[in-house]
């Protein structure tokens, strides 16, 4: 009998430095505590830093899996992931900022097919610019959560983002406001920003979950979510991650959008 195919979600947002990054280590995190394979891929080309993050050295990136699959070199999705624990598996960019160019956006389907061949969950990180990678990516996952900030620029980024998915009938999307990234920047109320943005919020991550010592955490490798303490200090914010979670797995095929997306 094969294998059930397992779920993607894209984390996607319409500026940077809101937090795709933590949020996606975090939910793999609490995947990892449901007992779910996961893979964490870094389509943040130029400058993703998932691996980083996560102190993991590595050899093999997108670009090996791209250029192998190109050339019929490619085998084993295994021999281009690394291992972060039992649980969670890591494909990072490339190294080298050149070798961004040379990944074809038609790759991107079988990319995340055999992820999702190989893994019960697919956490993909991006950029936030609509390129034709991002765009090929949004359109393939069963889940996108767009991580956005109480900030006025980004609010209004949103706000055209939101009219280009509703222009191309996509319904299969969450709002996740992250409130942690700046906790001191409070301009606007959950109601003002859902009449902004034109849409709902579906989870909110409270200024609480704002952690002074991140930077030791990223020094260390460490994934948030899966500290034994998570649950009880940060317990509200600890049950919205897994609320996230749960969600993207109660979901099918079903519910991905009946149109596409264009740039």
């Amino acid at each position: 009998m094969s294998k059930t195919k397992g779920k993607s979600m894209c984390i996607f947002s319409s500026k940077g430095g809101v937090g795709k990054t933590i949020t996606a280590i975090n939910l793999a995190g609490v995947f990892e505590h449901l007992e779910k394979k996961v893979l964490l891929l870094d389509l943040d080309l130029s400058s993703g830093g998932i691996s980083m993050a996560l102190n993991r050295p590595f050899e093999k990136t997108i670009f090996n899996f791209v250029d192998d699959y190109n050339n019929n070199r490619y085998e084993e999705f295994k021999n281009y992931v690394t291992k972060y624990d039992e649980y969670i598996d890591i494909l990072p960019c490339p190294k080298d900022p050149r070798q961004c160019n040379k990944i074809d956006a038609k790759y991107m389907d079988i990319l995340i097919d055999k992820a999702e061949s190989n893994y019960d969950i697919v956490l993909i990180d991006t950029s936030h610019i609509l390129n034709e990678i991002n765009v090929t990516t949004l359109d393939k996952v069963d889940r996108i959560l767009f991580v956005l900030s109480n900030d006025p620029l980004d609010l209004k980024n949103m706000k055209s983002l939101m009219s280009i998915f509703k222009d191309s009938n996509t319904t299969n999307y969450k709002i996740l406001l992250n409130n942690s990234r700046d906790p001191y920047k409070d301009y606007f109320s959950i109601f003002d920003i859902k009449n902004i943005i034109k849409a709902n919020i579906d989870y909110t991550l409270s200024n609480n979950f704002y952690i002074k010592n991140m930077d030791s955490y990223i020094m260390n490798g460490e994934i948030i979510t899966l500290q034994n303490k998570m649950a009880i200090t940060f317990n509200k914010d600890y049950e919205t991650f897994m609320t996230m979670a749960l969600d993207l797995l109660e979901i099918g095929k079903e519910e991905k959008k009946e149109g596409e997306i264009h740039e």
